[in-house]
């Protein structure tokens, strides 16, 4: 029921918001119980309290999935202005504030999908931080970072291999990528959509092809993400991507549909051995994205 216009409206606690954006954005009671550090039942309970709170429900439920209501959606944004506005209040005072420049470098798959809600998060964190972003070759990324030119640098690296100094983030299967109901694997030779030269997956993608003796034309090369989707969807090639990469109109390619293994890769960050205090607060913003990515599978 709303509150009687002469009454006090009631105040909404950020922690139950928090719980409501974690279950949002996970589609999961379990995973956002892990991630807010609270038991599946308490999370229920702080659900059921905003609903009888706002009078209204916010999610729809069944025995598969968590969607949100109509409602739902419209609590989201306010629910994610008042914990980013939380957090830069608290922050001007728990936080000291560090103030500098940070130059990032990027392979171009995580500049596109990752980065944008890395720095933006960041952002709402340390205002006083300015992050300067190189998007390159992860060969070329190493490259600036032993020249200096660089305070991070994100690298892809095949499984066989790793920087020196670098830590590893995540270790990932890299897969065959086709479009769904397409047919690009079944034509000889096999059309294949590769990143340039010094990419991990390509080296990995060529490796496996030689290994099981199979026939391939490179129809297709690009520097960038973007180019290399367009190649898988329009059916012109098939192409070696994470397998977190895969979209709704995509499909993996297994040993079943003639295409081999190809093995995982691993994304490192290398950090300037004298790393400043906004270095270090950039490199630990990502360690904490890719944990989070770790337990939930969404960035």
């Amino acid at each position: 029921m709303n509150a009687p216009l002469n009454h006090p409206l009631p105040l909404l606690d950020l922690d139950v918001l928090r719980t409501f954006v974690a279950i949002a954005e996970t589609g999961s009671f379990t995973t956002a119980a892990n991630a807010v550090f609270r038991t599946p039942s308490a999370v229920s309970m702080q659900i059921k309290k905003l609903e009888d709170i706002l009078g209204r429900s916010v999610f729809a439920r069944d025995a598969r999935s968590v969607t949100l209501t109509t409602d739902g959606e419209m609590l989201l944004g306010y629910a994610r202005r008042l914990l980013s506005i939380n957090r830069e209040v608290v922050s001007k005072f728990i936080i000291p504030d560090i103030v500098g420049v940070v130059r990032l470098g990027s392979p171009d798959d995580y500049g596109e999908r990752v980065l944008p809600h890395v720095l933006k998060r960041f952002a709402q964190s340390h205002p006083s931080i300015a992050v300067d972003v190189t998007i390159d070759q992860s060969s070329n990324l190493r490259r600036r970072m032993d020249d200096r030119a660089l305070d991070i640098t994100l690298l892809t690296n095949s499984y066989k291999t790793s920087a020196l100094g670098a830590e590893v983030l995540l270790t990932e299967p890299i897969v065959w990528a086709g479009a769904k109901g397409g047919c690009a694997h079944l034509r000889e030779p096999l059309p294949v959509s590769l990143w340039e030269e010094g990419c991990a997956w390509r080296a990995g993608a060529l490796e496996a092809l030689g290994r099981a003796g199979r026939n391939y034309r490179i129809a297709y090369m690009s520097a960038h993400t973007a180019g290399q989707r367009a190649a898988i969807m329009s059916d012109l090639a098939v192409a070696p991507l994470p397998k977190s990469f895969l979209g709704n109109d995509m499909v993996e390619l297994c040993p079943k549909d003639g295409m081999p293994d190809i093995g995982t890769y691993n994304l490192a960050m290398v950090v300037a051995p004298d790393a400043s205090a906004p270095v270090k607060a950039v490199a630990d913003h990502i360690r904490a994205t890719f944990e989070l990515f770790r337990e939930t599978g969404k960035f």
